[in-house]
């Protein structure tokens, strides 16, 4: 547990430092993940080859949030499909790491995503192809909530239901929030489970910080020909306590006394912020 720990830890602490290197980034929208990216692609849930990212029979991870890109570059980085280092390059001139994951440049990214509502229907597309092509490969689709409010992302619920493609995962990021403040304030919904149950999903439900629950749920058997969404109940900032379930930073960058608070949490050095910071690199 104190391995996991550490190594959450330090996804938060990287996830911070790109977004301090470059002076841009979503940082809550990808602490939110943290954790159900590393159950992901740390517990042995996800096959790939870092080695060889494009292994045609590795399962496929599309973040449809394509905003929480620095949680994806940081567990890309710590399992291998490139050094921990690019990482300070975000956003700067030259770097393939850009604000949101571009599958033409960056190993280990299976779709180029940003423009929120498509990512499901990608996955959708990806997990027929499996299916016709008698692979058992699975495809796992992180949604956010507020990106649930797109039509096109109940287009592809509806598509995936009826194709029976039980090999398809979609993870709802929970976090309660969007760009302009609470979900509940802007559109509104009556129960997540309910409503996707209602569109064909078989739904399971996680506490989306909780490592034990989270693997439990990602090792549940399929006994049904329905595609499964987990339900993830996440808080957006998590691990920032400034930060945690407050609408006024999904975009926003800390101020020096912000920092020191940051700093402590995330067990940031000032060298660590110095090395990020003056990082330069056109490619790899």
């Amino acid at each position: 547990m104190m391995e996991d720990y550490k190594a959450i830890q330090l996804l938060r602490k990287n996830i911070f430092l790109m977004a301090y290197a470059s002076g841009i980034g979503h940082i809550p929208s990808s602490l939110s993940i943290v954790e159900l990216l590393y159950v992901l692609y740390s517990k042995g849930i996800l096959r790939y080859n870092a080695q060889n990212p494009d292994w045609e029979d590795r399962d496929r991870m599309i973040l449809s949030k394509g905003h929480g890109s620095m949680a994806l570059y940081s567990i890309l980085s710590m399992n291998g499909f490139f050094p921990e280092e690019t990482l300070w390059s975000f956003c700067k001139p030259g770097s393939f790491l850009g604000s949101e994951p571009n599958t033409l440049e960056i190993p280990g990214v299976d779709a180029s995503t940003g423009s929120l509502g498509h990512g499901l229907s990608i996955g959708a597309g990806m997990a027929l192809a499996k299916k016709i092509d008698q692979k058992d490969c699975k495809v796992y689709v992180i949604l956010g909530d507020g990106e649930c409010q797109e039509g096109s992302i109940w287009e592809a619920a509806m598509c995936a239901a009826g194709l029976r493609l039980n090999n398809l995962i979609a993870i709802l990021d929970w976090n309660h929030l969007q760009k302009m403040g609470f979900i509940n304030d802007i559109m509104g919904y009556d129960s997540w489970k309910a409503r996707w149950e209602s569109f064909g999903w078989e739904v399971l439900e996680t506490d989306g910080h909780d490592l034990k629950q989270i693997e439990s749920v990602f090792r549940a058997p399929v006994t049904t020909e329905k595609p499964r969404l987990i339900l993830a109940d996440t808080i957006k900032g998590k691990g920032i306590s400034f930060m945690e379930g407050n609408p006024a930073w999904h975009y926003r960058m800390a101020n020096k006394k912000d920092l020191k608070k940051v700093m402590a949490e995330l067990d940031i050095t000032e060298e660590e912020l110095l090395y990020a910071k003056s990082f330069y690199q056109y490619s790899i």
